[in-house]
């Protein structure tokens, strides 16, 4: 069969793209053509049966993406599952299962026969996993250990794999001689790193990538070209080592849309926030384009509980100088396991971002959505506001909670509210001296 990237270069129209299209308020024709050239990406496994398609890419809206998951210390996958319906009723785009507890097969399947959102898997994780089951290590896994997990996960109706094949013996080395301060933080990252360092061999995502192309392009997956070597402290922002493995992931990008395989590439991490604007322009350089997928960017180390914040300020300016897709970061970063709230509200601050972002793109309805909210606050229309509200249920629990039944203003202001008072004498007529 043949994938979106190939239907498209062929000119034929999928039934994805009209979704995609209808979505975002596009020509199909324009979004046919942006797929072809590989600038938009509809990540839908053929296996994934109830799925709603949605577009990452150019000239589309900034999607977001909430990880959720089991870990060894909490294998349950029922919570898991309510975490989705959580991400989703909170508006996500996306969800990725990153699941590392028992079960893990059981897990991703759950997660994707429930969820009409994308979903995206990271298969070096479920293989370092059974790797220490069936060797009794992480350094003893195999590359057909790695194949084998990326083929089951594909066939279970993943729509985009995370893939960390530009973390090369190359890229370990420059990075060992300019140093730094906290190394690696990507959990596949540092997987593959101590795997090469261990044997003093080549990374086997990176040998055998044309074989991972294959399976990819068997379920239409979209590959995700992961960014192990992403700094995880402002320190290390834009250093060699994250610049030259982004060069290698320009390099892959190619070597994918030449296979027909749908790509994203994925970016930083903790950056500073005057070089955010930079590291998405030359993403965008190298890579030809492909859509960008960024953790965040964070833009301070010193926040947490409150790392919602700190990656919803840099998540906007990522995506107003040309990110498309970003990964959510919940309060609970760096420190724990996110509850169900913890989810609800890192979906809800990239949401922000991500909606603050479009409206300087130009993304058709963007502004409206403002106007429209501007002019219920004009009319004191509660109803409306808290319809329009990106978190009504929230918004609806602070109007109830602090003010009186059916009262006008609010109680911030009052008798004394500005629109309440504006609105009385405005219309009224002005005596106009000479």
């Amino acid at each position: 069969m043949a994938t979106q990237l190939e239907l498209a270069r062929q000119g034929k129209i999928t039934e994805a793209m009209e979704i995609v299209a209808k979505q975002e308020k596009m020509d199909v024709n324009l979004i046919r053509e942006r797929v072809a050239e590989g600038t938009i990406t509809i990540c839908a496994n053929v296996n994934h049966t109830s799925l709603i398609p949605r577009g990452v890419g150019k000239g589309l809206s900034t999607k977001v993406n909430a990880n959720i998951g089991t870990s060894s210390a909490y294998p349950d996958i029922e919570p898991e599952l309510i975490k989705l319906q959580a991400a989703i009723d909170a508006g996500a785009d996306a969800v990725m299962d990153l699941s590392t507890g028992d079960n893990i097969d059981m897990s991703r399947r759950a997660i994707i026969e429930k969820s009409t959102v994308m979903v995206g898997t990271v298969p070096i994780y479920q293989a370092t996993v059974d790797a220490i089951k069936k060797h009794g290590a992480v350094v003893d896994m195999t590359a057909d250990d790695l194949l084998h997990a990326i083929a089951v996960q594909a066939k279970d109706g993943a729509d985009f794999m995370t893939i960390h094949c530009g973390v090369t013996r190359e890229v370990i080395q420059r990075m060992r001689k300019q140093g730094r301060i906290a190394d690696v933080v990507s959990r596949g990252g540092s997987f593959i790193t101590g795997w090469m360092l261990h044997n003093q061999k080549e990374n086997p995502l990176y040998e055998r990538y044309d074989d991972i192309l294959d399976i990819c392009r068997q379920y239409d997956v979209t590959i995700s070209l992961g960014d192990g070597l992403r700094p995880g402290c402002l320190a290390d922002a834009t250093d060699r080592a994250q610049i030259q493995e982004l060069i290698i992931l320009g390099e892959l990008v190619d070597r994918a849309w030449a296979k027909g395989v749908q790509v994203l590439v994925e970016g930083p991490g903790h950056v500073p926030f005057d070089q955010i604007a930079a590291n998405m322009k030359l993403q965008k350089q190298i890579c030809k384009g492909a859509p960008f997928y960024v953790l965040g960017p964070l833009v301070t180390d010193v926040a947490p509980g409150y790392d919602h914040i700190t990656s919803a300020i840099g998540g906007t300016l990522a995506a107003a100088n040309g990110a498309d897709f970003l990964c959510y970061v919940t309060p609970a970063e760096h420190l724990a396991l996110p509850t169900i709230e913890d989810v609800h509200e890192g979906v809800i601050a990239s949401r922000i971002a991500a909606h603050a972002a479009d409206i300087v793109k130009g993304i058709p309805g963007a502004k409206d959505w403002d106007l429209k909210m501007a002019k219920a606050r004009k009319a004191l229309d509660w109803q409306e506001q808290l319809k329009l509200a990106i978190d009504p249920k929230k918004a609806e629990r602070y109007r109830n909670a602090r003010n009186m039944p059916n009262t006008e203003a609010c109680s911030m202001c009052g008798d004394y509210c500005a629109m309440k008072i504006v609105g009385e004498y405005l219309n009224k007529p002005m005596d106009l001296c000479d």
